[in-house]
């Protein structure tokens, strides 16, 4: 296979090797020749395009050319204008089909007091301020004399915030870390604070509401003599309990899957994004539920989401998902389309629309059932939008404060990072896969070479639920997942 034509009515096709200036190529019964190289992953027209005239890519314009274009030439950064513009007006057309019910698998999870199921039992060690990470740093070294084989680790996290936060960001702040309070993989919380903080224990607490002393402790390092004496003796408490839990069989329907991608690459729309959308069907189907953010990685595929909308009420609140997005851009005088990185664009990627429009295949093509704010837990079983931008670090650490036991990651570029919750990398091609084998736990490259769409769900669905039960971990599990990554947009004092 050299090339890829998406969709019967695209006027571009995608190479899936290097080809050659010169070379020709045959594309639905007509050949053409090819009037530049064309690197894996980028694209050249299948006919000739007019100045102004939408290139379409998936069935969609991923933008306009801004000159003539000619029949087998190279379509990139060059010859290709973004349509997006700022805020717009849209029409609820709904435009979505019920997913078939099926028999669910099952995993092996914690399911906790309060009925939540987790993936892995930890004990998290959760500042509210910046200025105690060294204190839950020392915390965590000198407790790991308490850590046996049923508890999966005791691990302290970092962030500068928690104080001096105006505009909205200290709520924001206490949403995200009562997120990760509330976390069903933390089998135990300590909650360390510095005491004269704005987002100090007492003002945080007002967010978290209802909890359980026996799992969630506090400790105010102002008011102790020896606050790490005293926080390693609270995690040798915690230990004691969450050396009691257990593994039990739970159906497949009880996960919460976050959908992520970044250093995607001109394959990442075509196998990777599409895996993740056809497992999440699959999940789904059994009861499950998935999580689809990245809010400006919509931009230009938007209306679809819009339309699978399940009620008015959550086209409504997507529309507001969109706009309010577009609004943040413009209040720092930035441009709605201020993406593809240059990776993406050394990739194949070459507007935002393009990027969108393989972005949003990871959602699958379920029902939108809900729309989240930044920090708000999953409610409802389905798929869920997320407010979060595309960064990959701040928009990981939101899937997991909204309740996702794991991530799944697509790349088409490569990248090492971790969360507090697993977070498995699913390789677009097979030669990154098989050269960053430390980095990528599955490779989604198959679907080039001879694996159906359907034989390499069944076997990312094996995998996914051998993650869940613990049978395997994600390689970015063997690497610091230390620090934390909280969305901000306000003034700092």
């Amino acid at each position: 296979m050299k090339y890829i034509k998406i969709h019967n009515s695209d006027s571009v096709a995608v190479a899936v090797e290097n080809l050659k200036k010169g070379e020709t190529v045959s594309v639905d019964g007509s050949e053409l020749v090819l009037a530049s190289d064309i690197p894996a992953g980028h694209k050249f027209a299948l006919c000739d395009i007019a100045e102004g005239e939408n290139i379409i890519k998936y069935a969609y314009p991923i933008g306009r050319a801004d000159r003539e274009i000619k029949k087998g030439e190279h379509i990139h950064t060059h010859n290709i204008k973004s349509n997006l513009s700022e805020l717009l007006s849209y029409e609820y057309t709904p435009d979505f089909t019920e997913l078939e019910k099926i028999p669910s698998r099952t995993f092996r999870g914690y399911v906790r007091a309060d009925g939540k199921v987790g993936i892995r039992n930890e004990i998290w060690i959760i500042p509210t301020v910046g200025c105690v990470n060294s204190i839950v740093c020392e915390i965590e070294r000198q407790a790991q004399i308490y850590k046996t084989e049923n508890i999966d680790g005791i691990f302290a996290y970092n962030h500068p915030y928690g104080c001096s936060q105006l505009g909205g960001d200290m709520q924001m702040t206490f949403k995200y870390l009562c997120g990760l309070i509330n976390h069903p993989n933390a089998a135990s919380v300590l909650v360390v604070g510095l005491g004269c903080e704005n987002g100090n224990i007492g003002e945080l607490k007002k967010v978290l509401g209802d909890y359980d002393e026996n799992r969630v402790k506090f400790l105010v390092a102002q008011d102790s003599e020896d606050e790490i004496a005293d926080g390693v003796n609270i995690i040798k408490e915690l230990a004691e309990a969450a050396d009691t839990c257990r593994r039990d069989e739970c159906s497949a329907g009880e996960l919460i899957i976050g959908l992520k991608c970044g250093g995607s690459d001109g394959f990442s729309g075509i196998t990777a994004n599409p895996l993740l959308g056809s497992l999440s069907d699959r999940i789904i189907g059994m009861g499950g539920s998935t999580i689809l953010t990245e809010v400006p990685e919509m931009f230009g595929a938007e209306t679809i989401l819009m339309n699978r909308c399940r009620s008015r009420a959550e086209f409504d609140k997507t529309v507001d998902l969109i706009n309010d997005f577009k609004k943040y851009f413009m209040r720092y005088g930035e441009k709605v389309d201020e993406n593809p990185s240059p990776g993406n664009k050394e990739g194949g990627i070459t507007t935002l629309e393009d990027k969108s429009l393989g972005c949003t295949q990871k959602g699958g093509t379920a029902p939108v059932e809900d729309v989240l704010l930044y920090g708000e837990a999953v409610k409802r079983k389905g798929l869920s939008l997320l407010q979060a931008p595309g960064n990959d670090l701040v928009a990981s650490n939101a899937l997991a404060a909204s309740g996702a036991q794991l991530i799944l990651f697509t790349t088409g570029r490569g990248t090492p990072f971790g969360c507090p919750v697993p977070t498995a990398k699913i390789s677009s091609n097979s030669v990154m896969a098989n050269r960053k084998r430390s980095w990528i736990d599955f490779n989604a490259g198959a679907l080039l070479e001879n694996k159906t769409m359907n034989e390499l769900t069944d076997e990312f669905l094996d995998f996914v639920l051998a993650l869940a039960s613990g049978e395997v971990k994600a390689k970015s599990e063997l690497l610091d997942k230390h620090e934390l990554a909280i969305f901000k947009d306000g003034v700092t004092l």
